[in-house]
């Protein structure tokens, strides 16, 4: 779905990113680049995640970090 977006606002505004790469890699075959982009996109659904539950802890104090 991250690169679903990212394919659907690149092609409405016209500009060249990440999802304009990852269907031209795609198209080609062309491996290391596909997995370049997928890895790229799970790092930041980790990193978005942890920000996510640190915050949750900070917010609710009977959510506590050990």
């Amino acid at each position: 779905m991250l690169l679903g977006g990212a394919i659907l606002t690149e092609s409405t505004f016209s500009l060249p990113g990440i999802g304009k790469y990852a269907v031209d890699a795609i198209t080609n075959n062309d491996l290391p680049k596909v997995l370049g982009v997928v890895m790229v996109g799970a790092f930041f659904i980790v990193i978005a995640n942890l920000v996510v539950d640190i915050l949750y802890a900070v917010i609710d104090p009977r959510v506590r970090l050990t």
